[in-house]
Order: C-alpha cells, then sequence, then structure tokens
C-alpha cells in the first residue's frame, strides 16, 4: 500500500519558511516532512547516516541542519540515542481528522516511540479530541512509571535479592545500549571517512556530494543516486577524477558519466589505468601526425641520377632540334634558287 504525506500550501507563505529559512533549508524541511520514516504521529525513527544517503549531503551537513532546526527554527527535536525525531507542527497541520482507522494507526505508533517525551513536544499542536487524548493517556503511562519508581526508591531502604537482579539487569541492558551507540557511532564515523577523498590536487579532502555542490551546483535525488551507483562500482577516486575532467572541459555530469562508461568498458579501475590509457592515446596521436608528414628517403646516387637523367634528355634534343632546322634551312635556300634560275629561263 502506497503511503502519502501532504504539504499544504500555506508552507510557503509561512513567514518562518519564506524569510527565515535558506533553500538549503526548505529542502531539508520538506524532506523530513516526506521522507519514506515518517509516521502519521509526527514522531519517527531515522539515522543520520541516512540522512546523509538520501539527499546526498555529507553527516557534517546533517548535523549543521539538524542543530539549526533545534535551536533557531525550533521545528524539531532529534534525540541521539533512540534516533528518533519529531516535527514540532506536525499535530497542527496532519493530525485534524480522527475515525477509526486513523485512531488504531497511531494507537499501533505511539507504542512503538521509545523516548515519550518527544510525544509532549508533538500533542502540544494538536487540535482533534480524540487524538489528544490518545496523546495524553500515552504521557500518563509515562509519568505513572516514573512515580512508581519514586515511590520504590523512598519506600524502601534496602533492596531485596529481586531488586537487584532487576537493578543488574538493567545496568546490562544500559550497558549494552551504550555498546550499540559506540559501534553506531564507529559506522557514522566511518561512513565519514570513505566518503572522503585524498587528493593531491586539492587543499582539502572533501566527499563527492559536497564536491559535486561547490562545483556543479544543486543536488538532486536522481544525480544524486547516479554518483552513489558509479561510487560503488568504480570508486571515489575515479568519480572524482571524472568530475575534475568535466569541470576543465565546463561541461555537466552527463559528460562526467560518458567518461565512466568509456572507462568501465575499457576495464579502468584505478588512477594509475587512467594515466596508462592517456599515455596509449597520446602515442597513438602522435603517431598519427608523424606518419602524414613522413618523406620517402632515398640514397643520394639515386636522388642525383634522377637529377641527371632529365637533363641529359633535355640536351640531346636541343641538339637534335637545331641540326635538322640548319638541315631544312639549307633546302629552302636551294629550292629558292631553283625556282629563280627557272624564271630567268623563261
Amino acid at each position: 500500500m502506497a503511503k502519502f504525506r501532504q504539504i499544504q500550501v500555506d508552507f510557503w507563505s509561512d513567514p518562518r519558511v519564506s524569510e527565515e529559512m535558506t533553500p538549503e533549508d526548505k529542502f531539508f524541511y520538506l524532506y523530513l516532512l516526506t521522507n519514506p520514516n515518517t509516521k502519521q504521529i509526527g514522531v519517527y525513527t531515522i539515522t543520520k547516516k541516512q540522512m546523509a544517503f538520501d539527499m546526498g549531503y555529507s553527516i557534517e551537513t546533517i548535523n549543521s541542519l539538524l542543530k539549526r532546526f533545534e535551536n533557531e527554527h525550533k521545528v524539531v527535536k532529534y534525540n541521539p540515542e533512540t534516533r528518533e525525531i519529531a516535527l514540532l507542527n506536525w499535530g497542527k497541520y496532519n493530525l485534524n481528522k480522527g475515525g477509526k482507522p486513523i485512531l488504531d494507526c497511531v494507537v499501533k505508533e505511539l507504542g512503538e516511540v521509545k523516548d515519550l517525551s518527544l510525544l509532549a513536544e508533538v500533542a502540544s499542536s494538536i487540535k482533534n479530541s480524540s487524538i489528544l487524548e490518545l496523546f495524553t493517556n500515552k504521557l500518563k503511562e509515562l509519568r505513572a512509571v516514573d512515580d512508581t519508581s519514586y515511590d520504590t526508591l523512598d519506600d524502601t531502604s534496602t533492596p531485596s535479592g529481586q531488586e537487584k537482579e532487576e537493578e543488574q539487569e538493567e545496568e546490562k541492558e544500559k550497558e549494552k545500549e551504550l555498546l550499540l551507540h559506540e559501534q553506531d557511532i564507529d559506522l557514522e564515523e566511518g561512513a565519514l571517512e570513505k566518503s572522503e577523498v585524498g587528493s593531491s590536487s586539492r587543499n582539502q579532502t572533501q566527499s563527492i556530494f559536497d564536491f559535486y555542490q561547490q562545483n556543479f551546483g544543486m543536488l538532486n535525488p536522481f544525480i544524486s543516486q547516479q554518483i552513489q551507483y558509479w561510487t560503488e562500482d568504480m570508486g571515489e577516486e575515479l568519480v572524482l577524477e571524472a568530475m575534475s575532467l568535466t569541470l576543465k572541459q565546463q561541461k555537466t555530469w552527463k559528460y562526467a558519466e560518458g567518461i565512466l562508461k568509456s572507462w568501465a568498458n575499457r576495464n579502468v579501475r584505478s588512477l594509475d589505468d587512467v594515466q596508462a590509457l592517456e599515455a596509449a592515446f597520446k602515442n597513438k596521436r602522435r603517431f598519427n601526425q608523424n606518419a602524414s608528414n613522413r618523406k620517402e628517403i632515398v640514397p643520394d646516387w639515386l636522388a642525383q641520377e634522377a637529377a641527371d637523367q632529365p637533363q641529359s634528355s633535355v640536351a640531346v634534343l636541343d641538339t637534335d632540334f637545331e641540326a635538322e632546322k640548319r638541315k631544312l634551312e639549307a633546302e629552302l635556300k636551294e629550292l629558292e634558287a631553283e625556282l629563280k634560275a627557272g624564271a630567268g629561263k623563261e
């Protein structure tokens, strides 16, 4: 079954959005309102790593955005221990209608919340009385548990054996949660380290997504998925190198993707392979240029013979022509003399 999240058009006319938020803030806010993890109650679980992946941002950018949304815009609350986020104005715009299906869904999702204090943040903006009552009852359970814990500590000065075992179990559970929390932090730090690429041509390491946004412009989800695909297939070094070559040509991401496809077809897997491919291309081009400008080299004696042979032929032809000319002139004179002699006799 498909899930839908409605965004009212008043979102864009809200002074807090239109005047106080940057374009990046608006993009992040829309993501928090519509991502696949959202729940009907406005409180849901999502990790910073997933936010960074979905939006194409680094974890450092996500931390900065969450801090700004909590302290400046005051529209969310995030619990880093339970990885839960509460959208404080969710109840005002999304929990207006009741009905059994909605109420059943709210009851189910309320039971999945780990940090119940986040429910109090959302409940303050709920106008529907039926849904508000469900939130209130859930918060009363939290207060009842707190009161029971307080009364137990106040009435018993020496804990029983069973209570000691329960305390030990609680301590073990806390240690497990702390260990899991530390492991998640290590995973997030490892993901951040992997997204940073060291390069001698750059002054500082930066993630692929940050590099794209700083040099190409705003990163949309489609290009983010394409970059993620090529990073997993070819590696971060080659994707960054393709982007750098694209920048030199002042082209777009489509040009960089064409470079990556060409490398993939040629089984290029490292920067060394790229350099070898470039060297081979330069050698081939240099060979073609030399071939087009090449002249045939012949021995000196053959060149001299070729030069002398036409001259000799011309000299022979000139001598024969002069002899023939003189012979014809002599015959012509004899003919003229005979004609004159004949005319005198007559």
